[in-house]
């Protein structure tokens, strides 16, 4: 046994392990931190934050399995910031970066291009930084995650998935790169689209074979042609030590190696130092311009490609191998400025974000060939949701006052009076820009609103104009009078004397609007003994006698006190005796005279009385029974009373009002008006008086006393005050900007301004309008600009190359050629005190040129004499010239002699000043002058109308050329450049129509009718004038309203019944059957006057009276009866019976009898009896007030009492049977208004579209403010006028083609191509304008400094020499393609594409040639592409398939390869059978003119020729194939038929043919048939259902 020390040991060893191998899978992990706590911010504040203990896998655990010792901390202390430090720090987020693959979980990114379906998961990041809101400064994060938590670093985004490179297809073999014996051409491709997101890189753009030509290289001509090939210039630099400008000597190293290329060694020898023409450096070193050199290599090359001696390829003038440069120096900017405010200021319902702007500035200009500088400008979005933004400006309205007049025609307008006129109306508004209040803000009136600038207004401009209407004046609506009254007292309840009124009255049947009072509605007449209270008899029973049938009697009667409306009253108030409740009688015995009750007094004859008139009503009764022999009747006079009647004077007196007058103050009356300060009305009660007269008809005033004054209108009475209107106007708007920018020296001093607009003008004593509507005041003291600009210094003398390096390059020993001079240039301000250069490049402009090309002539130089001076010119047109003549040794040496090389004459165009003036183009339209607005017409709202006739102006544009037809300044011919001519507008006439006939009569002489008037035309509208309503025939327009006449103007008035006379035969008893007759007048209905009569004709002859009837006299001892009752109404219909009643008045003697009491008939329509009903006419047209023209207006119709016999009767018929009357008469109605065209006014002449040139031209334009609707004028046909501007010469900077690559004095290598810049004059459509162009003076075009630093005059090129392994040109830029999603586009900007590839023209030399490559960029307007494999016909089981993009280019690339069409077709088992062939199903066929075979299982066995086969007429198969090539699915069908048993003749085969095609013909008819029975059938069973 081992010791308990050693157990003990080795147990804690395998604890340890233990311990350690759990711990290695469990490890603590923490949470966020927490928010800073504590109770006060600052220092003091602690954060905790949560710590688990966490297995590998997941799952957490106890924190005794981790180990206690790296337990992290949970508290830490913290700086807690207070509330009010959250407007101090923010978060600071960046854009979201580019979208990159998503890593795997070995941390590789790599595109999953086998599961890539449509896109691949991506990441994005940005920075997120805490930065103090004042200077943008980054601080802690901890601090900004107090108030918010921190953004997100990281989201997912979609990448396409991987695009593999597309190329196009190979351009066509190039030629033999040799004339003799082998050669290599070759064929190019180039890049449609680069490889993006992970795809495939472009394949080889190049193909080379060998070529052979026929011809054999001569015997002896060398094999190589060798060529000198000058390399690029190296960096410009500059030698600091003596010992490096002297050494310099270049070694060319000639080893033959293939895969390296030769290298120039440069060997330092000494370090002393050299001054020879370096004396300006140090003086030049603050200019910040220094001169360097730059060297290249000299080759001479093989045509295969080999380096050779140099002497092999040495020329006279060899390419130079240095030359001077510029040191280039990168440019340098100035630090950004403060962000721009937000360009977003206001919520606006488009939710798009603003913008600010930061700046910086050049400090110092690229030199050389350093760095460009970076963008000088950065943009970034700004309040993207805005909801911490006030709201933006809107439009605010307030209408005008309501116009009629602008609806008048011209003819209309001369004859109305304008202020009278009513109805339907337009009403303009001005409209202004205000800035909305928030909600929060509180305001009680409209002049919060403050006007701001007009283009703040975002949206579409409101309507200006919209219809209105005035109330039109309505006249007060009276019944007609009633019937004068009784005699009343004026107060029954206060009687006083024996003097009373009697009174007549009408009714307010509408009241009126707009003009005076109604008139008055009370009349009164004086009389004599008024009574207010009358006993009246009720109801009077029958006689009784006392004793017997006849004789003395009683009869009782009710009797009640009435008023004068035949209302009941108190019995007290009848201030005379009540009539007796029982009365005496008389029944007549037998042998009495009996005679009929008194009838009722007859209507009296006038209606009142005067001194040739009197008024007079009777009565009458009549003998209805004969006496006996010893009793007789009355007399005839007895049975007549008379009485005179309306014996009061025919005098009227009424009460008439004056207007009530204007309402005045009453303090008595004056109650608690309400006012506010914010301009709302205040209003007070006040008190309207007004005059009351009494008046006597006819005659005038008289004394109140002869009016009753009761019926005294009221002459005061209260009323509401005119609200007192305080004037209302805008706040003051913002004071206009000042400029922000310094001012030019000796200008005015700028002014701002501000303005406020009366929205409501002061009325009935309210707050008058301030005087002052517009603020100006000057600008706060700027700062005037600085002065600063350019100072040029003297040109240094022209610098070269070191001697040391010249000397070490080519060992020449003369300082001579090509170098560079410069000159300083400094920035000073007005004082000539040196400045920074960035005030200058602000102020001053481009810098000039610090540096120039020079030349220090060499001993071998060509020399000149100066140039003479100019010849004289002979006048415009001819050419001056000026010469120089060689000197010393030039005149002997031959290049000197060149002239293409130095031209001894020089020539120039002579100064011309004849110019020609001509017109072009079109005349302008006619333009009127404006008239500014006379003060408002209509009001302080008013809107002149614009002048759209009349004389105005028309202008043509002048050109101005030079003697040789060149454009120049429109100055030079005339002040204006524009020609001008008096022009007219015909102005519009409206169409005219005469004035409304009379009215005619009433169609209808009873009842409801129409009347009718009309116009007729006069002038037809002209011009656009206002058109016509519509005409009829006769060209008239009606107008019918209806009309009524009323039926009863005049009846028949019927005397009372003479006696019965009987004709007595001897002297039989004057008794039986007898004549009575009676006297008819027609008189005038309502006249008061029933005696006058008039013309029978006016009264209606159908309904006239009987004149005379019979009668019948009883006999003394007959029975008398009364005389008949009125017949009952009831419903006048066949099955009615009406019934009359009389009763008896004398008993007959004993043996006689009555005759019967009641007498009953049926009811005969329209003989016996009528019916009524009413009828009612159609509505009228909308009628309007007589000073409307359109507007409201109503629509009436009219009501008819209709007999059952169709007769029309007086409404009062209907009336008094109380028929119902459901229709509504009158009804409101609109009449659509003439509304003219309205437009607005002439916005300003917009500048010129083109500042120089042919085509410029100044518009302006006026927008429709209102439509001409019905009647109205319509819109004048010009809504925009063009105005031609003076034709000013262009001046434009003409970039000229690149040159060819050229190589200064070797035949390839490094060279440059140039192109020029040039200031031509020239039309505006130049190039494309017929008319030449002329090159000008530079000035004329401006900075040339700085057009040639946008322009690049000089670039690279490459000239590859015989044999060399090459790069191509730059292809053509591809196309703009878009990447995109099934047809969608992925991204909004495009990509294109370009690409050179790699020319091999020896074998040799091909492992040194250069890689192919291409490049991109973006592009805009780019299109969605799709691919698609397209194969060619099949041959010989083989085709052609390529890729084609969807816009018809054949590429490589793009399809999905997996997706490729098979190119070659194969049989199983092969056709190895005479005259077989594969067919497209994949078996084997015979060719055409044979005949398949096959075998049982199917495959052919052989060929057979088919009979007829060269009889191509019978041959109908062979000559269908013969018309139309190829095979066609129903012949491939049959020709893969399988005939059983083999070896059957052809004939068979034919047979056995058509018996199948016969078999299937059947079958089809027999399936036909059947689904035409089943549909039968289904359609039976449906049918059956639904009946």
């Amino acid at each position: 046994a081992r010791p308990i020390s050693s157990i003990a040991l080795s147990w804690r060893s395998m604890r340890s392990t233990a311990l350690s191998n759990i711990y290695s899978f469990i490890s603590h992990f923490t949470g966020q931190w927490g928010r800073c706590m504590g109770e006060e911010c600052g220092t003091d504040g602690v954060q905790s934050r949560m710590v688990w203990c966490i297995h590998s896998e997941g799952w957490t655990t106890h924190h005794s399995n981790c180990r206690h010792s790296d337990k992290p901390e949970t508290h830490r202390p913290c700086f807690k910031v207070c509330e009010w430090h959250q407007d101090l720090f923010e978060w600071e987020v960046s854009e979201w970066g580019l979208c990159v693959l998503a890593p795997f979980q070995s941390n590789e990114l790599k595109p999953r291009t086998v599961e890539c379906i449509t896109a691949q998961h991506g990441i994005q990041r940005r920075k997120v930084h805490c930065v103090r809101t004042s200077n943008r400064t980054a601080v802690t994060e901890r601090i900004c995650e107090f108030f918010s938590p921190r953004p997100a670093l990281e989201q997912a985004c979609l990448i396409p998935c991987p695009h593999d490179c597309i190329i196009s297809d190979f351009s066509s073999w190039s030629g033999c790169s040799r004339t003799c014996g082998m050669g290599l051409q070759h064929r190019t491709r180039h890049v449609l689209a680069a490889p993006m997101y992970g795809g495939a890189n472009c394949p080889n753009l190049t193909q080379t074979r060998t070529c052979a030509n026929l011809l054999p290289c001569p015997v002896g001509e060398s094999e190589h042609h060798y060529s000198l090939k000058v390399s690029p210039w190296s960096e410009c630099r500059q030698p600091q030590h003596k010992g490096l400008w002297m050494s310099g000597r270049t070694m060319l190293d000639f080893t033959t190696g293939d895969t390296e290329r030769n290298t120039m060694k440069r060997h330092i020898q000494s370090s002393q130092h050299h001054h020879h023409h370096l004396h300006h450096h140090h003086s030049l070193k603050s200019l910040d311009v220094e001169i360097g050199y730059q060297t290249r290599q000299v080759r001479c090359v093989r045509s295969d490609g080999k380096n050779a001696m140099l002497s092999l390829c040495t020329l006279d003038n060899g390419p130079g191998t240095f030359q001077s440069c510029i040191m280039p120096r990168d440019c340098e900017t100035s630090d950004w400025s403060v962000w721009s405010p937000c360009s977003k200021t206001c919520r606006a319902s488009d939710m798009s974000p603003g913008f600010r702007v930061r700046t910086r500035s050049i400090t110092q200009t690229p030199i050389g060939l350093g760095k460009e500088c970076a963008t000088l400008e950065e943009k970034e979005a700004c309040n993207i949701i805005g909801d911490l933004l006030p709201n933006c400006p809107r439009f605010s309205t307030d209408w005008g006052e309501c116009q009629v007049a602008s609806l008048l025609s011209q003819q209309d307008r001369r004859l109305n009076n304008v202020s009278v006129l009513c109805g339907g109306g337009i009403q303009t508004r001005q409209l202004y820009c205000v800035q909305v209040p928030d909600n929060s803000t509180p305001h009680h009136r409209k002049e919060v609103s403050r006007p701001v600038n007009g283009h703040l207004c975002a949206g579409e401009l409101p309507s200006a104009v919209q219809p209105c209407s005035i109330p039109c004046p309505q006249l007060c609506l009276l019944s007609s009078w009633s019937s004068w009254g009784a005699c009343l007292h004026d107060n029954c309840m206060e009687t006083h004397g024996r003097k009373g009124y009697r009174q007549r009255r009408r009714e307010v049947l509408e009241e009126g609007y707009g003009t005076e009072s109604c008139a008055h509605l009370l009349e009164s007449m004086p009389c004599e003994d008024p009574a207010c209270f009358l006993w009246q008899v009720q109801f009077e029973g029958a006689c009784v006698t006392s004793e017997g049938n006849c004789g003395n009697g009683t009869r009782t009667q009710t009797v009640a006190c009435l008023n004068s409306k035949g209302q009941l009253v108190p019995e007290e108030l009848c201030e005379d005796e009540p009539p007796p409740k029982e009365v005496s009688c008389v029944m007549a015995c037998s042998g009495d005279c009996v005679l009929s009750s008194w009838s009722d007094w007859s209507s009296c004859s006038h209606s009142c009385s005067s001194k040739n008139s009197e008024g007079r009503q009777s009565r009458t009764r009549t003998i209805l029974g004969l006496p006996g022999e010893a009793k007789a009747c009355p007399a005839a006079t007895a049975l007549e009373e008379w009485r005179t009647c309306n014996d009061h004077p025919c005098i009227t007196f009424y009460w008439e009002a004056s207007p009530w007058g204007p309402c005045i103050e009453d303090s008595s009356m004056n109650l608690n008006g309400t006012g506010y300060w914010n301009g709302t009305a205040t209003c007070a009660v006040g008190v309207q008086i007004r005059k009351v007269v009494c008046m006597k008809m006819g005659i005038g005033p008289v004394i109140p006393k002869r009016c009753p004054e009761s019926a005294r209108p009221d002459t005061i009475q209260p009323c509401s005050l005119p609200c007192k209107k305080d004037c209302i106007v805008t706040l003051f708007s913002e004071w206009t900007a000042c400029p922000t920018t310094c001012l030019p020296v000796n200008s005015s001093v700028p002014a701002q301004s501000r303005y406020r607009i009366i929205i409501q003008r002061a009325a009935n004593g309210g707050q008058e309008c301030p005087d002052t509507l517009y603020e100006e005041r000057e600008c706060e003291a700027l700062l005037v600009c600085p002065i600063y600009r350019w100072k040029t210094h003297r040109w240094h003398p022209c610098t070269l190359v070191p001697d040391s390096v010249q000397q070490g390059m080519t060992g020449a020993s003369e300082s001579c050629g090509k170098g560079l001079e410069m000159r300083g240039v400094s920035c000073v301000d007005e004082y000539d005190e040196m400045a920074a250069v960035s005030e200058c490049l602000r102020w001053a402009g481009p810098m000039p040129s610090r540096f120039r090309s020079c030349w220090v002539p060499c001993r071998d130089d060509c020399t000149f004499s100066s140039w003479s001076k100019f010849s004289e010119c002979s006048g415009c047109g001819s050419r001056r010239t000026r010469k120089r003549t060689l000197t010393g040794r030039s005149r002997k040496q031959d290049r000197c002699q060149r002239e293409d090389l130095y031209p001894l004459v020089e020539s120039e165009p002579c100064p011309c000043e004849e110019f020609v003036s001509q017109p072009y183009g079109n005349w302008s339209s006619c333009i009127l002058s404006e008239t500014p607005a006379q003060g408002p017409l209509q009001g302080w709202r008013g809107r002149r109308e614009a002048r759209d006739c009349g004389q105005g102006l028309r202008y043509r544009a002048v050109v101005c050329l030079d003697h040789e037809a060149h454009l120049v300044s429109p100055d030079s011919c005339s002040e204006s450049g524009l020609v001008e001519e008096v022009c007219h507008i015909p102005c519009p006439l409206d169409c005219k129509l005469s004035d409304w006939s009379p009215w005619s009569a009433c169609s209808a002489s009873c009842g409801s009718g129409l009347k009718i008037r009309s116009k007729w035309l006069r002038e037809k509208p002209f011009n656009g004038g206002r058109p016509c309503p519509k005409l009829d025939l006769k060209n008239q327009v009606y107008e019918a309203v209806p009309c009524r006449s009323e039926c009863g103007q005049y009846e028949w008035v019927r005397d009372p019944w003479s006696v019965c006379t009987i004709n007595t035969v001897d002297e039989l008893p004057a008794c039986g059957e007898g004549v009575q007759s009676r006297k008819i007048r027609c008189v005038r209905r309502d006249s008061g006057d029933l005696v006058s009569s008039v013309n029978e004709t006016l009264c209606d002859l159908e309904e006239i009276p009987l004149q005379a009837q019979t009668c019948v006299l009883p006999c003394p001892n007959d029975c008398v009866m009364s005389q008949w009752s009125q017949w009952s109404t009831s419903n006048c219909d066949a099955r009615t019976m009406r019934m009359r009643t009389r009763h008896m008045l004398r008993p007959p003697v004993a043996d006689r009898v009555c005759p019967d009491s009641t007498q009953t008939e049926p009811c005969s329509l329209n003989s016996t009896c009528f019916n009524y009903h009413y009828n009612v006419s159609s509505w009228s047209t909308c009628q309007l007030s007589e000073h409307a023209i359109c507007g409201q207006g109503m629509r009436t119709r009219l009501l008819d009492c209709i007999r059952s016999d169709g007769k029309v009767v007086d409404l009062s018929v209907c009336e008094e049977l109380s028929l119902p009357q459901p229709w509504r008469l009158a009804m409101n109605c609109v009449v659509d208004c003439p509304f003219n065209c309205i437009l607005s006014d002439w916005a300003p002449w917009t500048e010129c579209s083109h500042t120089c040139g042919s085509k410029g031209v100044m518009i302006r334009s006026r927008s429709m403010l209102q439509q001409a609707h019905e009647e109205g004028r319509p819109c004048a046909s010009q809504l925009s006028q063009t105005k031609p501007c003076p034709i000013r010469p262009c001046y434009s900077w003409l970039l000229s083609d690149w040159s060819p690559c050229t190589v200064e004095g070797a035949e390839c290598g490094e060279g440059k191509r140039e192109r020029n810049l040039t200031c031509v004059v020239h039309w505006s459509d130049w190039p494309d304008n017929p008319h030449p162009s002329k090159t000008v003076e530079d000035e004329k075009c401006g900075d040339r400094v700085r057009k040639e630093s946008e322009q690049e005059l000089q670039q690279p090129c490459f000239v590859p020499c015989p044999g060399d392994c090459h790069l191509t040109e730059w292809s053509q830029w591809s196309s703009c393609q878009l990447t995109c999603l099934e047809g969608r586009s992925f991204e909004t900007v495009g990509r294109q594409a370009r690409s050179q590839a790699v020319v091999i023209q020896v074998l040799e030399n091909q492992d040194s040639c250069p890689h192919q490559v291409f490049e991109t960029r973006p592009c805009k307007g780019g299109k969605c592409h799709s691919y698609e494999w397209r194969t060619s016909a099949w041959n010989d089981n083989e085709r052609s398939v390529w890729c084609q993009r969807s816009d018809g280019v054949n590429v490589t690339g793009g399809c999905f390869p997996q997706n490729r069409p098979t190119t070659v077709r194969h049989c199983h088992p092969p056709c190895t059978k005479p005259f077989s062939h594969c067919k497209q199903s994949g078996v084997c066929g015979c060719e055409k003119g044979y005949t398949e075979v096959m075998t049982t299982h199917g495959f052919l066995d052989y060929c057979t020729k088919t009979p007829g086969a060269d009889n191509k007429k019978a041959d109908v198969k062979t000559s269908s194939g013969r018309l139309k090539p190829g095979t066609t699915q129903i012949q491939d069908f049959f020709g893969e038929w399988s005939l059983q048993p083999t070896r059957l003749s052809g004939i068979l085969y034919y047979i056995i043919l058509y018996y199948i095609i016969l078999y299937y013909i059947i079958l089809y008819y027999i399936i036909l048939y059947y689904i035409i029975l089943y549909y039968i059938i289904l359609y039976y069973i449906i049918l059956y259902y639904i009946t």
